[in-house]
Order: structure tokens, then sequence, then C-alpha cells
């Protein structure tokens, strides 16, 4: 009688356990969860549509193309632990008037949320790019 006591017991805390692992969680736990960066930097970031205004695309195969709002901006992308860094970039040296061409500056990259934060050689964080749909 005992043993079957505790296999029922046993079997309802799995249940519970087995529950609890299933529900969903809100979209801030979520942000909370460490993400790949190897796939969370994949895509669109910023206004690659809007003159004037930073953006940049990461491909699978490690390398990205992109705007600082007036020359355009290259390289390739590796993952170092929970950044990427983004190498040595290539730029077109055009004179734009009135363009902060921050991104020009960007050494590597992380994923927060919906937001890539760009970070410059010292580690700085020097501005954001929010994940395009």
């Amino acid at each position: 009688m005992k043993k079957l006591a505790l296999a029922l017991a046993s079997a309802a805390a799995l249940a519970v356990l087995g529950l609890t692992a299933c529900s969903g969680g809100s979209s801030a736990d979520s942000d909370s969860v460490p993400q790949d960066p190897a796939t969370a930097i994949l895509g669109v970031w910023g206004e690659p549509d809007s003159q004037g205004k930073p953006s940049l695309e990461f491909a699978e195969d490690g390398s990205f193309a992109g705007t600082d709002g007036c020359n355009r901006l290259f390289g390739t992308w590796t993952v170092d632990g929970e950044r990427v860094d983004l190498g040595a970039m290539g730029s077109t040296m055009m004179y734009c008037e009135g363009v902060d061409d921050w991104l020009n500056r960007a050494v590597a990259v992380t994923v927060r949320g919906d937001a890539l934060v760009v970070s410059d050689e010292g580690g700085a964080e020097i501005g954001t790019l929010d994940r395009q749909r």
C-alpha cells in the first residue's frame, strides 16, 4: 500500500512538472532567456528604406552589409561568447552633410530583445538598431 501511495505521489509530481515546463512564459521571460547569437543576429536591423538612417543585415554565411545612413558598410561576423564581432568592416567614403555616421565605429554587437546593441572598440555602447519584422 505504501508503495502504491509513493508511486501515485511521484506520478502526480511529474505531471505537475511536465505541465509547468510546457506552459508559455511572458515576453519579458523570453527576453531574459539567452539566445544563440549565431541565429539571433540574422536578419535586418535599423531602417534600410529610410534615407540617412543606419541599418545592417546579417546573413547565415557570416557576412553583413548595410549603411551608416550615407556610406555602404560590409564585412564578416563571428560569434565570440554572447557577442558578435564584426571584424574588419569595409565602407565607401562619401561625404554626407548632416548624417551621423556612428555605425562606422562599430566593432561588436549583441542582441537584446528586439534591439541590436552596437559597441565600439572600447566596448562602450554607441547606439542601437531595431529589428525589422
